[in-house]
Formats: C-alpha cells, structure tokens, sequence
C-alpha cells in the first residue's frame, strides 16, 4: 500500500514539474511571439518613417518650385488702384489703361506692351483694382519709378503679392516700426525685414567697409590677384628664373668646386715651386 502511495506522489510530482515545464515554454514562446511582432511592428514603422520623410522632401520640394513659379508669374505685375469701372470690354479696358498710363506716366505704350488685365475681387460701390501683367519687365519698373506721380491723386499702384507674402508683409511692419522706433533705417524688400547702414546706407550684411589710411586718409584700395605686385612708386624688373638675393642650388655647387679646384691648384704650384 505504501509502495502505491509513493509511486502516485511520485506521479503527482512529475505531473508538477511537467506543468512549471509547460508554463515557462508558454511564457517563453510569448516572448518570442511578442518579440517577433514588435520586430516587425518596428521594422514597418521605420518603412513608413522613411516614406513619411522622403514625401515631406518632396512637398518641401514642390512648394519651393511652387513659390518660385508664382513669384515668377507675378514679377511683371502691377496692381492698380482707384481707376474707374467704366469698361465694358476686354479691349475697353485695354485702351483705357494705355491712356492713364500715358496721361500719368508719360509712357507711350501699345496693347501690346500689357499681356492682360483683369479686375480682382468682387464687384462693389468701389471700383475693384486692377492686375496688369507687362510684356516686359523694364515697363513694369519705369512705371514703378514714376509712381511719385499719383501722390496726390485718387490713384495708387502697387506690386502684385501672393496672398501669403502679403501676410509676411503685414507681420514685418509691425518690426519695421519697431526698428524705426529705435532709430534704425529699414525697409522691407518682398518677404524679408532690411536694417540699413545710416552712413553708407547699405545693407547691415553688406562686406565691411577698408580701413582710413592715417597718412593720407584716403580708403585703401584692395589687391586683386591680377594686381597685386602692383606698385604706385618706380617699376622694379626681376628676372624670371632667379629672384633677387637668391642662388639656385646647383650654381652654388658649381661656385664652390670652382673654388676648391682654383685652391688645390694654387698648393700643388706651390709645392713644386718650394721642391725646385
């Protein structure tokens, strides 16, 4: 009876050891199992990851040419303000502009010369202003350089911005007061806040000024390479195959074994003359 009893606790024991056996295969094929799911969950994430920055490459790409083609489209552009809504046709109008151009600008130009014209925004009690886009871009800047002659007329003109960049512009003039405020000379030129030099009026980026002589206070003039040996005094000739004080290697050599044979020569006369 005894011998039963052990050999069923011996059962019961192996029984034991086959389930701690069991559950520790369990748990190390569920570590293996999620090992391998978040090997994989990694290696997915990292694709993406690097379609994701290889996609956001190419939009950065694309608004960049995209930002370049309509700064490019507009560069001829200028927008007028103030001018009657009295046209009633596409040439109308052209005939129109060509006349205000010429009453207020002095400049004689053909139909030609305007690509297209359009009015923007919706029709109101105001007249909507008009974008001009120039053949050329030459008349787009005669006509800007003359635009003081609407300083005291209902009229203005204005250059053509993408709606962002009128943004940008809005938000740099609250710096450009600022830097006013501060007594510093700055303008903004498309997109970007320019300080100036006061006393050069320059740009602050510009390369520094040459130093004052002390003997004639006059700017020192830089040295091309072109220039560089250069002088204001007498003109020096060197030669070009040996500088001046210098003795190439070879015609020293040559100097000093002429020197030794005229030295060995001058004893062994001596020596015959003392023998006779």
């Amino acid at each position: 009876m005894e011998e039963i009893i052990e050999a069923l606790r011996n059962i019961q024991k192996e029984l034991d050891e086959q389930k701690i056996a069991i559950r520790q295969n369990g748990e190390k094929v569920t570590e293996q199992v999620t090992l391998n799911i978040n090997n994989l969950l990694e290696e997915k994430f990292r694709t993406f990851e690097e379609k994701h920055n290889n996609l956001k490459i190419q939009v950065e790409n694309q608004e960049k040419r995209l930002y370049f083609l309509e700064k490019q489209a507009r560069q001829r552009n200028i927008v007028f303000f103030g001018i009657e809504e009295t046209e009633t046709s596409y040439k109308n109008i052209e005939i129109n502009m060509t006349k205000f151009i010429k009453t207020y600008f002095g400049l004689h130009l053909d139909p030609r010369d305007l690509q297209e014209i359009k009015r923007i925004g919706k029709k109101g009690e105001r007249p909507r202003p008009i974008t001009v886009t120039f053949s050329t871009l030459g008349t787009k800047i005669d006509i800007l350089k003359k635009k003081g002659a609407l300083k005291d007329t209902e009229y203005y003109v204005k250059e053509d911005y993408p709606q962002y960049i009128l943004q940008k512009r809005k938000e740099l003039r609250e710096q450009l007061k600022i830097e006013k405020e501060k007594g510093n000379n700055a303008v903004i030129k498309y997109d970007k806040l320019i300080i100036l030099d006061t006393k050069t009026n320059a740009t602050s980026n510009n390369k520094r000024t040459f130093p004052i002589s002390p003997d004639n206070s006059r700017p020192v003039q830089s040295i091309t390479k072109k220039n560089k040996l250069q002088q204001t005094g007498p003109t020096i000739t060197r030669s070009n195959s040996v500088p001046e004080g210098f003795i190439k290697p070879n015609m020293l050599n040559y100097l000093t074994n002429t020197s030794t044979t005229t030295t060995k020569t001058n004893n062994n006369q001596a020596k015959k003359n003392q023998q006779t």
